[in-house]
């Protein structure tokens, strides 16, 4: 007959949990955390005053990807995913409207404008000049930024018709570097001004961002959504999730987030109609694996029958 031995549960959790504590403080003493400080407008515009300025001429002429990103920001398309019929993105609509030439241009350099009148003058020219001539002026204004110069975090171009941009760019520079344009874009109706929308999506339109997201191994094909900066451990549990994005066709279609997302959720709910399913409910009884894990039950199960 089997003996039992009696097994206090409470006891071990509690030494489980003591352990566990300080181990975790341990390491958190030695190893600290992953402290990388936060990515703003600010740190950008002072790390790559070019790129920025660069950014910020593309969002004012309407050419950046946030520009034709589609729902939920505008009617856009660029970055709308759907497999046939199947378009949740479309179908959400805009809810969270970004205009970016005004967003991140036009409207903070207007509240900058107050005491400036040069500033002034300039949006003034801008506003009052014909979408063809804005381009114009866009386009050279872009194509003199390859050759620029950075001198005292300040850029300058050779001389051409740019119009008034190069004055609002250099006044947004300024604002950007003194981390007033951080607070401009959070700015906002609410209570909590929490809502980073707008400065994460002028970031992402410039190179700086994705470049610091790539030496940290944290874009997509990287492994990156579970992954933490630095050599740190990161959410191991999305591995399943995130190994479709490093396989075909996932890692060469453009609505890779959609088709993974889809994926999955089939994936679930076979898992969860297993039982239901014929043939793979019979898995079990045709390869009896539960039996060698079992193995010490089943043989106290037979010796009692005997």
């Amino acid at each position: 007959m089997a003996r039992t031995i009696p097994y206090d549960l409470l006891k071990e959790i509690a030494i489980a949990m003591v352990v566990s504590l300080v181990v975790i403080l341990g390491f958190a003493m030695f190893l600290s955390s992953p402290d990388v400080p936060s990515v703003t407008i600010q740190s950008w515009s002072a790390a790559d005053p070019t790129d920025f300025v660069t950014t910020a001429n593309d969002e004012l002429a309407g050419a950046s990807t946030t520009a034709d990103y589609g729902p939920p920001y505008n009617n856009g398309t660029g970055s709308v995913q759907s497999i046939g019929p199947i378009s949740p993105q479309s179908w959400a609509g805009v809810h969270a409207n970004v205009d970016q030439p005004h967003d991140f241009v036009i409207n903070p350099l207007k509240q900058a404008a107050g005491n400036d009148s040069e500033l002034t003058t300039a949006i003034g020219a801008y506003e009052a000049a014909s979408a063809d001539q804005q381009g114009k002026w866009h386009d050279a204004y872009a194509k003199a930024l390859q050759d620029a110069k950075v001198s005292n975090g300040q850029v300058t171009v050779a001389s051409g018709d740019y119009g008034p941009i190069p004055l609002m760019m250099s006044r947004l520079l300024q604002l950007a570097q003194t981390g007033a344009l951080d607070g401009l874009l959070l700015s906002n109706n609410h209570f909590y001004q929490t809502d980073y929308t707008k400065p994460l999506l002028f970031m992402n339109d410039g190179g700086y961002l994705g470049g610091l997201a790539q030496d940290q191994r944290l874009t997509g094909t990287q492994w990156g959504m579970m992954n933490e900066t630095g050599l740190y451990p990161g959410q191991t549990w999305l591995w399943l999730y995130t190994l479709w994005y490093q396989v075909p066709p996932f890692n060469a279609v453009s609505n890779a987030d959609l088709l993974v997302v889809l994926t999955m959720v089939i994936l679930t709910l076979l898992l969860m109609l297993v039982p239901l399913i014929p043939g793979l409910r019979d898995i079990p009884r045709w390869i009896p694996i539960y039996r060698v894990i079992w193995r010490g039950y089943y043989a106290s199960r037979s010796q009692g029958l005997k």
